[in-house]
This record gives C-alpha cells, sequence and structure tokens, in this order.
C-alpha cells in the first residue's frame, strides 16, 4: 500500500518546481462527513452518473496508473484523451508507458479534501489520485490558499466552457431570444414580480423558476452568484468583497426563484428531461438552468446526465430543447486546469507521467478532440466544429462579455453571504424503521445505524432559521401524525435544537421494529407538508426506506396521482417536492422514482447501505 500522507501546516508557499514537488509530495488532504462526499460524488456529480471502479477497470495492465480526479463533464473527454496520449510522441518519451485513469469527483468536494488534513477517502488506494482537474482554477488556488501550493503544484487551463442558463426554447423566445439581448437583472425582475411569466403574457406558464447547484460543491453554482454579484455591481472586471456584499439584497431575491439546489445539473436536467420526453414539457418544473455549455450541448443531444455513452447506445435528443442564453453582462468561464499532486502517495513515476500527459493535453492533436466533446479549445482560433451550432442551442460566438475570475477573498466572500441568502428551507425527514433495518452492512453498525448516523450529519447544514422535522414508521405505532407514524421532532424551526434532534434520533435504535407502510407514511407526510407549505421557501420530504410496501392502504398509483396533482397542473408556487433514498439493495428503487418524478423531486440510489452518510450529503446539498 503507497505511504500515508503527511501532515502539513495549512500555510501558503510559492509554487515549487515539478521536481521538487516529486520529492516533497506532501498531501494537505481532509475527511468527515461532507469531504467525504467525493466518494459519492464518483456516482452522483455534475454530470455523469457511475465512476465507483472495480477491480477490472484498475486491473494491472503493466503500465503506471496515472488516476486523474475530474469533474464530472470532463470524464468522457479525459477517456478519449487518455487513449490519444497512448499514441502521442510525449508517451514515447517516457520511460515507462503509462495508463490515465479519469474517475469522477466534484470540484467543491475535492477541494474540502483537499484541505482538511485527512487521507484520500477510498479504501482502494488504486483509486487515490495522482492528478487533479478541477473544473475552475477557483478551487486550485482556495486549495492554495487554505492548505499548501505545494499540494495542488502548477495548474494549467486545457480547455474551458462558459457559464451560460440554459432556457427552453418556447420560454427564451417569450423572453425576445434570439434577437434581444436578455441579462441576469431581466431573470431576477421575473422572480420579484408577482406575476411571473404572467408579466411578459404567458400567465399558464405561472412562476419564473430557476436551478442552480450548490456552490460549495459546484463551479456551475459558484460562478453564478459571482455573475449575479458582478450583475448587481454593474461591474465586468475587478469585482471585492465590497461589491459582494453589496448584492445581498440582489442575489437574495435571485435565490427566492431557486426550486432547490444540488450537487449536480446532471440530476436537474435529467428531471427535465424525462419531463419533456413524456410530454410536459417541462414549463412546470423549471424555467432556467444555469450550467455549463458543454452540458447543454449534451443535453440537446440526448444526454441530459453527461454519462460515458456506451458501443451501440442509442441517444434521444429532447423534443424542447435548451438554448444557451449568455448572460449580457457577461458569463464567468470554467477554465479547467490539470496539474499534478504533491502527494505522498503519488510515485516519482506517476508524477513523471502526470507531467507528460499535462503536456500532451496542450498540444494540436489534444486540442482537436476538445470540440467533439462540447469543450472550446484554448486557441479561440480553431474551427469548434458541427456541435456549436444553433441547432443545439448554442451560439459558437458567445459569450459577448467574459468575467474575469475575482481574488480568493471575493470567493470566499460570495460563498459566505449565499449560506446567509439561499432560499430558506422547510424539511421533513421521514424514516424507515422497518425489521429489515436490522440487518448489517458489513462495517459493525445495521442498517439503521447507517441511517441514524447519515441523518444526524444533515443537521449542521441548515441554518437555525430552517424548518426540521423527524418522522419514522414501522407497523404497530401510532402518534400525533396518525396510525404507524412516530414523530421524533415536529417540522419547525431548527433554532438551537441540534442537540435534541441528535439524542432522538439515536432512539430510534430502541423503537420496535415491524412491518413497511411505505406509501401511507409518504401519503401523510406529504399532507403534513402541504398543508404548512409556503412560497419563497424549500418545501421538501427527505425519505429513506430499504425495503418494498407490505402494509399500506393506499396503492403505489394513487399516492402518485395524489403526490403529482400539483406538479401536473404547474404554477404552485409552494409545491413539496419528495428526496426518497433508496436505501440497500432489497429498496424499490422503480416504485422511489416514480414518487419522486410525480413531484419534481430526485431519487438517490444508496444500493451501498455503508454509504448512507455519503448519500445524504449529497441530498442535503438540495436546501
Amino acid at each position: 500500500m503507497p505511504a500515508r500522507p503527511r501532515r502539513v501546516p495549512a500555510v501558503s508557499s510559492p509554487p515549487l518546481p515539478l521536481r521538487s514537488r516529486a520529492r516533497l509530495r506532501r498531501a494537505v488532504v481532509g475527511a468527515g462527513v461532507l469531504a467525504a462526499a467525493i466518494v459519492l460524488s464518483a456516482c452522483t456529480g455534475d454530470g455523469p452518473e457511475g465512476g465507483d471502479f472495480g477491480d477490472g477497470d484498475f486491473a494491472d495492465d503493466g503500465c503506471t496508473s496515472v488516476v486523474v480526479a475530474t469533474s464530472s463533464e470532463k470524464v468522457n473527454m479525459l477517456d478519449a484523451l487518455a487513449d490519444a496520449f497512448k499514441e502521442s510522441a510525449e508517451h514515447e518519451a517516457l520511460d515507462e508507458c503509462a495508463t490515465v485513469r479519469p474517475i469522477n469527483v466534484s470540484s467543491g468536494d475535492a477541494t474540502r479534501f483537499l484541505t482538511s488534513g485527512e487521507d484520500w477517502p477510498d479504501d482502494d488506494p488504486r483509486r487515490w489520485p495522482s492528478m487533479w482537474s478541477p473544473a475552475s482554477t477557483v478551487w486550485t488556488e482556495r486549495v492554495a490558499a487554505a492548505a499548501s501550493a505545494s499540494l495542488v503544484g502548477e495548474p494549467e487551463s486545457f480547455t474551458r466552457t462558459p457559464v451560460v442558463f440554459g432556457v427552453p426554447e418556447t420560454m427564451a423566445k417569450a423572453l425576445g431570444y434570439p434577437g434581444e439581448d436578455i441579462g441576469i437583472s431581466d431573470f431576477e425582475a421575473l422572480c420579484q414580480d408577482p406575476e411571473g411569466w404572467a408579466s411578459v403574457g404567458k400567465p399558464l406558464w405561472g412562476s419564473f423558476k430557476i436551478s442552480k447547484t450548490n456552490p460549495n460543491t459546484s463551479t456551475t453554482g459558484l460562478s453564478a452568484i459571482l455573475m449575479q454579484s458582478y450583475e448587481a455591481a454593474g461591474k465586468t472586471a475587478d469585482l471585492t468583497a465590497e461589491d459582494v456584499a453589496a448584492a445581498a439584497d440582489f442575489s437574495r431575491v435571485f435565490e427566492e426563484c431557486v426550486i432547490h439546489y444540488g450537487d449536480t445539473t446532471g440530476k436537474v436536467l435529467t428531471t427535465l428531461y424525462d419531463e419533456t420526453q413524456n410530454g410536459a414539457g417541462g414549463s412546470g418544473y423549471v424555467s432556467a438552468v444555469a450550467l455549463e455549455e458543454t452540458s447543454l450541448l449534451n443535453y440537446n443531444q440526448g444526454n441530459p446526465d453527461s454519462h460515458t455513452v456506451q458501443p451501440g447506445e442509442t441517444l434521444t435528443p429532447p423534443k424542447e430543447k435548451l438554448v444557451a442564453v449568455y448572460p449580457s453582462g457577461g458569463s464567468m468561464w470554467s477554465d479547467n486546469p490539470i496539474t499534478v499532486l504533491g502527494a505522498d502517495w503519488v510515485t516519482d513515476a506517476q508524477a513523471t507521467a502526470g507531467a507528460a500527459f499535462a503536456a500532451f493535453l496542450q498540444t494540436d492533436a489534444a486540442q482537436a478532440i476538445v470540440p467533439t466533446f462540447g469543450f472550446r479549445p484554448l486557441d479561440e482560433d480553431v474551427p469548434l466544429g458541427d456541435l456549436f451550432a444553433p441547432e443545439y442551442g448554442v451560439d459558437p460566438a458567445g459569450p459577448a462579455v467574459s468575467l474575469p475570475r475575482p481574488g480568493v477573498d471575493v470567493v470566499s466572500a460570495a460563498i459566505d453571504q449565499w449560506t446567509q441568502i439561499r432560499k430558506p428551507s422547510s424539511v421533513l425527514e421521514v424514516i424507515d424503521i422497518s425489521g429489515s433495518m436490522d440487518e448489517p452492512i458489513g462495517d459493525g453498525r445495521s442498517k439503521l445505524d447507517g441511517a441514524i448516523e447519515g441523518a444526524q450529519s444533515t443537521l449542521g447544514h441548515f441554518r437555525s432559521t430552517d424548518e426540521v422535522g423527524v418522522w419514522a414508521f414501522t407497523t404497530g405505532v401510532e402518534s400525533a401524525a396518525g396510525k404507524n407514524l412516530v414523530v421524533l421532532r415536529d417540522v419547525s424551526p431548527l433554532q438551537s435544537d441540534r442537540e435534541s434532534v441528535d439524542s432522538a434520533l439515536d432512539d430510534l435504535r430502541f423503537a420496535q421494529r415491524e412491518g413497511t407502510p411505505l406509501y401511507d407514511a409518504i401519503a401523510a407526510a406529504y399532507d403534513e407538508m402541504t398543508s404548512r407549505a409556503e412560497p419563497g421557501r424549500i418545501n421538501a420530504i427527505v425519505l429513506l426506506s430499504d425495503g418494498q410496501d407490505t402494509d399500506s392502504s393506499i396503492s403505489l398509483d394513487s399516492l402518485v396521482a395524489k403526490i403529482g396533482k400539483a406538479s401536473s397542473e404547474g404554477g404552485d408556487d409552494a409545491p413539496v417536492r419528495i428526496f426518497p433514498i433508496a436505501y440497500g439493495e432489497g429498496a424499490d428503487t422503480g416504485a422511489l422514482q416514480r414518487i419522486a418524478e410525480a413531484t419534481g423531486g430526485q431519487w438517490f440510489d444508496a444500493s451501498d447501505a455503508a454509504k448512507i452518510d455519503l448519500v445524504f450529503a449529497s441530498v442535503i446539498n438540495n436546501f
């Protein structure tokens, strides 16, 4: 096994030459539930699904293995570039062959991990990265400032893509697309206007709804809040922390339009795609999605989650494409750097091979591959190809204004501000405590232990003003909420009650555990949350179940009809969305997916019950 990393103080130091970094190889890496979520992001990153590599993918092929932790939307492209690297002069010059293996790790999660002081959270050292390619240099700068510049080495961009707003084409035309400029201020005005879409002559479309990702884990989410501050300040350069502070009211209005947050655009785009294909058009779900141009191109080709397209797989374009709105005030760019990590587990051979791969990415041969995956090459004079065309919803000449990346202090100020102004939440967590929850998950814990600890890990995310409730369900119990339900905490502002909620969750270990009245529990929770739902906040149910319904009086079809009514009618200003977690191999994933889709929520796969705390970390990013 590779040597474990040495801890170093969290101080900034000047960049070191590659050879010195290869010898020094210091690791400043971290753990904790949220940091550990990078393992989860291998399955639920900003784009592709899947990335928990098995033995076959990392089998010894006799070559130096160079693992690249990369933001999800680049996995497909880096796979192709890794193959091309094998045939390059840069590879030929190595003393021994090298195999580059990209794995999906969200930029924000990797940043927290690299700055917090623990080991890389993967039991298999073959998956420990020797290179890192986040979506933006913003993240490498944060690691350098918070930990050590030697850890992130000398990042160099090899491709780029602008951050845009993807709008269903019919909706975009109602705003004047493509002839009129559309800015973030126009979206803010639609958010603030109580008439919503009616203010531009489309009353049937209801309120204006925006989807954004969580800036703590997503480059797109971070870029969006910086673009809001630029817009409010009326600037196209030199954004300051004072500008960010002055933009608070503007950004708060903008956040009020958000349907829910998340750590991936892929899940939002998949939900939109499914609704569009089923004839709903998507207008009742979301009006504009903050995303990278490359993700929009994937969506319009029929790949909403940007997964790795398998041989023989046929993609079906959406019935209603998204068009890229390049905000008139300017767009941030994801500049996609790559660097050799200065970590103790990176061998001299890996560092040398990694440097060769980074050099290959700057060559004409590599740059010619980049546009075929929806990314822009570094040289603006290089032809973009057929993909960058109105047919796929993009303008090769956009954006007209490019916003520079602000300093680390400004980025930190924007993230801190978002924590305070983000849309308020009212969340009811509903936990299955039926008999099967006693089953072990292989690490000395039962399924119920994992569920309790996962739920407890979410409490630190909520502000004291956010509303949090906790219910549990099984047969043979009763409470004020109804038959087969236990109320651990009524939905109310969390305030200073984190410790008492922690304790109440611990009490579940001693509860009786019998049948699984899953659908009845969901119906009761939905009634509770719709009766108290308010506009201007995220009203949601987080559901965890490890099995199939065995004891409900309501059928699945009747439940879906009940919870999907408001969503299908559109225009609901206070929807209640359900976020089910399919927990363990016995969970009814098909039913839970239907339940999520009926409300415009998202479902999460925790078939590996040992990772339930990581799944909770991903779910909670929606709020």
